[in-house]
């Protein structure tokens, strides 16, 4: 049985939106909890001055100028060019140190692997990216330590120990639909692997896992539209279709961990005495277009980049896109149904061409359906892309040791 470490499973309370205001406390035996809501309001809302974060937090501007003080003294926040041209003395606009920490994000997905370095100010300094037509364990391990060594190396001595830790995305079933995925004869090694307690050990740093939907919801929330989308459903077209739910802007992870698990949805009406309905991943996920690509002759790893909007490819992807978007409108008819969710956000590690395509097509998917009685969502494109997975892994140590909540996003096990 495959054995997973501190899933992710409760997004933040903070965010980009007034909603998600991060709110310290002026009572005294606070200091590390405000600090880290110092920070989190910085990585929100970008560089402020003191009074902003004081407003921001509802700190007293006393207690946050001591606070940017000893941020500044352990190297997590440095100032900015005042701000010049209004009444009275120039602001300074406080700014998290991109060298003051660093994370490794790991994305195993089914059909590759990304490992990127992220910066305390969420910019990759680094990133790796491997193809395969299945996952190798053995493999796939070794790349990791070999780049986690490399992305070490790159920086300097004096920033090594400044790395917090890796965040690892996979999926909870990675060695299951082996036939689906025409890799039948695969043995069961992923289902018998404790994966953050193997990179752990070949790599010698702390690991959290996080299932890979869930990862990529976390990104979407942290640092794209979820920043100001308080409840949101998230589908996140991949090898397989898989999404995640946001309600009040926490992650809600159900009690098997598989709350917007939408890529077993089914797509149709069980009949008796017929064949269960196809699932939505079966309909709508990119090994469908790899199958046309292949019956076609033609390269199917094209799903995955600029070529699928090209000729030869794009006549296949058109008849991909419509048959994927009738079935995700009919996900996002049902889920506005049982949600009446804020909006819905669609994003893939598909090119961001296709997904325009697959975005116009679902809107023209939903105008086919009958909205008496219920509210239509907005339908959005995520902004994060094919890096979703990887990101939302690496904020995951960031979040662990700077957000004021330690336990954000791994409150549950899933």
């Amino acid at each position: 049985m495959q054995q997973h470490h501190s899933p992710a499973a409760s997004a933040p309370e903070e965010g980009g939106a007034d909603n998600l205001r991060p709110r310290g406390s002026n009572q005294t035996g606070m200091r590390q909890f405000n600090e880290r809501v110092v920070l989190q309001a910085i990585r929100l809302h970008g560089s402020l001055p003191k009074a902003d974060l004081a407003r921001l937090t509802t700190l007293s501007t006393q207690t946050v100028a001591l606070i940017i003080a000893r941020l500044s003294d352990d190297g997590l926040v440095m100032k900015l060019e005042p701000l010049r041209g209004k009444i009275g003395q120039p602001s300074v606009p406080i700014a998290l140190k991109p060298d003051g920490a660093f994370s490794i994000g790991v994305k195993i997905g089914r059909r590759n692997l990304d490992v990127l370095l992220l910066d305390f100010a969420n910019t990759v300094r680094m990133r790796h990216s491997q193809a395969y037509r299945f996952p190798d364990p053995q493999h796939v391990f070794q790349v990791i330590a070999e780049q986690v060594r490399a992305m070490q190396a790159a920086l300097a001595p004096e920033l090594r120990g400044r790395i917090l830790g890796i965040g690892v995305a996979a999926p909870l079933s990675l060695g299951s639909w082996q036939e689906l995925m025409g890799v039948a004869g695969q043995d069961g090694r992923w289902n018998r692997l404790d994966i953050a307690r193997q990179i752990e050990a070949d790599t010698g740093l702390p690991v959290m896992f996080a299932k890979d939907t869930a990862a990529a919801c976390v990104a979407e929330l942290v640092a794209g539209r979820g920043r100001s989308v308080k409840s949101f459903l998230y589908l996140f077209v991949d090898t397989f279709i898989g999404g995640g739910l946001v309600i009040d802007s926490n992650l809600y992870a159900g009690l098997h961990g598989n709350a917007g698990a939408i890529g077993s949805l089914p797509v149709g009406v069980a009949e008796p005495g017929g064949k269960a309905p196809a699932q939505l991943l079966s309909t709508a996920s990119l090994l469908g277009l790899e199958r046309l690509y292949e019956e076609a002759g033609l390269e199917p790893a094209a799903a995955y980049d600029e070529r699928a909007s090209q000729a030869p490819w794009a006549g296949h992807s058109a008849r991909w896109v419509e048959q994927a978007a009738a079935a995700i409108a009919m996900v996002v008819s049902s889920a506005s149904c049982m949600l009446d969710p804020e909006g819905v956000i669609v994003d893939g590690s598909c090119s961001r061409a296709l997904l325009d395509q697959l975005m116009a097509a679902i809107g023209d998917a939903l105008d086919r359906y009958n909205w008496e009685g219920v509210q239509r969502p907005p339908v959005h494109a995520g902004t994060i892309g094919s890096d979703a997975r990887a990101l939302g892994g690496a904020l995951l140590p960031l979040y662990a040791n700077f957000a004021p909540d330690r336990e954000l996003f791994l409150k549950l096990e899933a």
